[in-house]
């Protein structure tokens, strides 16, 4: 049995949280984030953290999701959220330009990907993406997104891939 909704979520120096009687809403030095909550779950402030309650064994279930989700809320309206993606292969390129991010990727023609709102991409060089944001799961999406348009190929490792992983080669045919 998980014990995560037993911990209570600490509230850094200039956030605050606003317990309304179905939502809470998280505000930061980044921006504003809410959370809907699933009823028999409750949220109680105490001081400088939030603590998650649930009534019964049916919001049992939902309190640890909830008391992660509102952890995720806090760390992203006060450092913010980031995933770095590169780009591997000759003449992929990637460029912001206005509210699109442009895409060279050995197609035919080049892939305009649209920016949602709460989302800021930034391109350091040629071949890497930034994607920040301050909402966890919607960094990881847009993140996903991109990578999804040309993901890295078994045989010579070419398209986007994250920073961190590791692509497994295959060998090559052999005569």
């Amino acid at each position: 049995m998980s014990r995560v909704a037993n911990r209570s979520v600490r509230l850094p120096q200039g956030v605050t949280a606003q317990i309304g009687a179905d939502v809470v809403t998280v505000k930061g030095a980044k921006g504003t984030l809410s959370l809907p909550i699933t009823p028999g779950v409750k949220v109680e402030q105490q001081e400088k953290s939030l603590a998650v309650k649930f009534a019964n064994a049916v919001a049992r279930i939902h309190a640890g999701s909830t008391r992660a989700h509102l952890a995720n809320m806090v760390l992203g309206v006060s450092k913010g959220y980031e995933k770095k993606l590169e780009l591997v292969g000759v003449g992929f390129r990637a460029a912001v330009q206005g509210k699109a991010l442009n895409l060279t990727l050995g197609f035919s023609h080049a892939v305009a990907f649209p920016i949602p709102e709460g989302i800021t991409i930034e391109t350091p060089s040629q071949t890497e993406i930034l994607v920040k944001g301050t909402d966890r799961q919607q960094v990881g999406q847009v993140a996903a997104n991109i990578r999804r348009i040309r993901p890295p190929e078994p045989y010579k490792g070419k398209g986007v891939r994250y920073t961190d992983e590791r692509i497994v080669l295959k060998e090559g045919k052999k005569k």
